[in-house]
């Protein structure tokens, strides 16, 4: 089997764009039409608040949270003075030493053009950027900066300088900067003038609309995930695009009429009756995601765990006793998994300080041995990351660029009854904290009688092995206690009412 793209847009509230190999799901995209991302666009914004102790500023952009701007991402053409001093070139910023403060440079109230760059997490509101970046399918525009540039990710030292040749004789405007992307590897030099006409018409409308609109409004908004996903994923290893809506194939047609015609051949329609992603055999891949511990071929397993702050990654060596010494057992297993978690990484769309604890391993070449397949298996992430070297106990530290929520968080709800921590307390823990609060209740010399409403588990727990005890507090402080088994109370949930001897309700 060759490399292929299956996009499963049948159902109209969800979007599922997934790259698999040889049968083996590579990367997956999710995208609901109720959640949708705002990554990637463009708004006039408004400041709302300036916070020196941190160096940022809080902008309402008009989407119900504002959004955060460091002083790293503000663009110099919003420092004071003459602004055709604050020019960059691409690659080139500003340091945090040659900035000013942000304090220096806006002002409440003062209208600016950004972009959102990360989303909303939780109770952090959307990541923004003046620095803005227009994506086509073979370059990326910058406007405000100068110069060009090639994606770091094309390492062969000919291929780059035939791209910047092409680049320069396209005769790009002076006052943009351009990269060309991963994408552009091996393409033609009329690919390269196409994508970049395109863009200049692009920023030209959106220079219209900033020209014209009050904030807070959207400027620009980016495509949806197929085009996205087209624009971004799709490359010349792909061999075969299949999709299970006609409007959307219509759609793809249109897209790659425009950018590049000649790969209109590679897309099928599906109509299969069976689902597309089960005759792909595909949808068991997807539901493993979400669990906590991976399989791994060999006997072995990776756990891994999500935080607040970071993400750990913790290597076992499960049922993996191929070998004959410990060494070359950990050995085995830790290569394993090093390729499995940059792929679980690509799935899950985990980001931010990532922690990856392998097999410890004596053997100095074996660690470097498992550093490099790590690396060399996250080089095909399109997310930026940041690897440090292994450590001796065979830690290896990273940080993985986070562009939106993951794909548990985006899917999952935090359980009601376990607050997200997969634990609640046994039916003998709760008990005895109930029978405090009984103790508590009954020494209060207003309250004549006592409910309690509890899960049934609990319910026949107290009723049983604490009888005794429930009976003792009657006896001692004259007070009646009745137990109530309530199916609707699940887990830890209980709730005791107090009453005088009128039956009105006491609170403690």
């Amino acid at each position: 089997m060759a490399r292929e793209m299956l996009i499963n847009v049948a159902e109209s509230e969800e979007c599922r764009v997934a790259v698999v190999d040889d049968g083996t799901l590579e990367e997956l995209y999710v995208e609901r039409a109720s959640l949708s991302s705002h990554v990637g666009n463009i708004y006039r914004g408004k400041v709302v608040n300036i916070e020196s102790g941190i160096q940022a500023a809080f902008v309402d952009f008009g989407v119900g949270r504002n959004g955060f701007l460091h002083i790293s991402d503000l663009h110099p053409r919003y420092f004071s003075g003459n602004k055709a001093e604050h020019t960059e070139s691409i690659g080139r910023r500003k340091s945090l030493r040659q900035r000013p403060l942000i304090q220096d440079c806006l002002r409440k109230g003062q209208e600016l053009v950004v972009q959102v760059t990360k989303e909303g997490i939780r109770t952090k509101g959307p990541t923004l950027n003046t620095y803005l970046a227009l994506l086509g399918k073979y370059l990326v525009m910058m406007p405000w900066m100068k110069r060009q540039g090639v994606s770091h990710k094309i390492e062969d030292e000919n291929e780059r300088k035939r791209l910047r040749q092409i680049l320069e004789q396209s005769n790009p405007p002076k006052n943009q900067g351009f990269i060309i992307r991963t994408a552009g590897q091996g393409c033609s030099k009329r690919d390269i003038q196409n994508d970049l006409r395109y863009l200049r018409r692009l920023w030209r409308a959106i220079e219209a609309r900033i020209e014209s609109e009050k904030a807070p409004v959207e400027i620009y908004r980016e495509s949806d995930l197929v085009i996205r996903t087209l624009r971004d994923v799709f490359n010349s290893k792909i061999s075969k695009i299949v999709c299970d809506s006609e409007d959307v194939v219509r759609r793809i047609g249109d897209f790659f009429s425009i950018a590049t015609p000649r790969l209109k051949r590679r897309v099928a329609y599906y109509e299969g009756k069976v689902p597309l992603f089960h005759k792909y055999q595909i949808e068991d891949e997807i539901t493993k995601i979400q669990s906590r511990e991976v399989k791994l071929k060999g006997g072995g397993s990776i756990v891994i765990e999500q935080t607040e702050a970071l993400v750990s990654i913790d290597v076992n060596s499960g049922k993996y006793r191929k070998q004959k010494t410990a060494e070359q057992t950990a050995y085995e297993n830790n290569m394993e998994a090093a390729v499995e978690i940059a792929r679980q990484l690509r799935l899950r769309d985990l980001g931010g300080l990532i922690i990856c604890d392998f097999i410890d391993m004596r053997s100095e070449r074996h660690r470097k041995d498992v550093e490099r397949v790590f690396r060399q298996a996250v080089k095909a992430d399109r997310a930026r990351a940041r690897i440090l070297r292994i450590s001796r106990f065979g830690v290896i530290e990273m940080a993985r660029q986070r562009m939106r929520p993951s794909l548990q968080s985006a899917t999952y709800l935090a359980c009601p009854h376990c607050g997200g921590t997969g634990f609640v307390k046994s039916h003998e823990s709760l008990a005895i904290e109930i029978i405090r609060l009984l103790n508590l209740s009954a020494s209060d010399e207003r309250i004549k009688r006592i409910e309690l409403f509890v899960s049934p588990e609990v319910a026949d727990y107290l009723q049983n092995a604490k009888r005794a005890s429930i009976m003792q507090i009657e006896h001692l402080n004259e007070k009646r206690v009745i137990i109530h088994s309530a199916p609707e109370y699940a887990g830890e949930k209980h709730e005791l009412l107090c009453y005088n001897d009128r039956g009105g309700l006491i609170k403690l």
